[in-house]
């Protein structure tokens, strides 16, 4: 049985493996480009989606629109270079559809920028940032997520570069892929372990201020005791299996 922990530490990232897509990558340049691949994407059941924004070193300067779109299914990644075609109607359709199931983090922030380009109202979607909560896991980033279900490193390392740039460099499109599909890997594998049931460690959050550093004096009871959450318990010294869901 998998055991997962509460709180990935981000010291022990670095001695994993790398893992990148290994799948197809596909750059889209034009409307009719876009066209074709959002009509493939709408015939799959999930797809991972992200964005990548130039960023702004400046103080005081305002955020650039969103410049990719990375959209990916277990084997092929469409980056969609909106700085180039724009946010097309096409990609509007792919966006606000209610069949696929479109999977990420923070897609309200996702979803917001791209609102920046064209207005549209999301269709299906999954927040993993929501789905591991419930699981009681308290992490949000992709990388320590990816971290703590696979026990692989993602590299951040072109995060910051230009996303804005004439010609995306292999390792730009390797990153912005990977993040796409990370996201397909990491849905999957949540719903695998809802069936099979899963094994999570509690380690305490090294910032939380205890009642003696506040200086409020801790009355409660059952402050300490186990907690159900989506039928999961929580205790900040132990371990314990979550059964699957019947």
């Amino acid at each position: 049985m998998k055991t997962l922990v509460t709180r990935y530490d981000k010291k022990n990232i670095g001695g994993l493996p790398t893992i990148q897509f290994q799948g197809r990558i596909i750059v889209i340049q034009s409307k009719e480009e876009a066209k074709k691949a959002v009509d493939y994407l709408l015939s799959q059941k999930i797809i991972g989606i992200d964005t990548e924004t130039k960023p702004v070193f400046k103080k005081g300067a305002g955020m650039n629109k969103v410049a990719l779109l990375q959209v990916s299914t277990d084997d092929t990644c469409f980056l969609f270079r909106l700085n180039h075609i724009g946010f097309t109607d096409d990609l509007v359709r792919l966006m606000s559809d209610e069949k696929v199931i479109k999977v990420g983090l923070s897609l309200k922030d996702d979803f917001m920028q791209l609102n920046r380009r064209k207005a549209f109202t999301a269709g299906k979607y999954a927040e993993l940032q929501t789905m591991v909560k419930e699981m009681g896991i308290a992490d949000q980033s992709l990388q320590k997520l990816f971290a703590n279900f696979f026990s692989k490193k993602i590299s951040k390392s072109q995060q910051l570069s230009n996303w804005e740039t004439d010609v995306l460099s292999e390792s730009q499109k390797k990153y912005a892929a990977t993040d796409a599909w990370a996201c397909v890997k990491l849905y999957e594998e949540i719903q695998r372990l809802e069936s099979t049931g899963y094994m999570l460690e509690i380690i305490p959050d090294p910032n939380a201020i205890t009642p003696q550093q506040s200086g409020v004096q801790e009355n409660n009871p059952t402050s300490n005791r186990m907690k159900d959450s989506k039928k999961t318990r929580r205790n900040d010294l132990s371990r314990r299996r979550i059964k699957p869901a019947i």
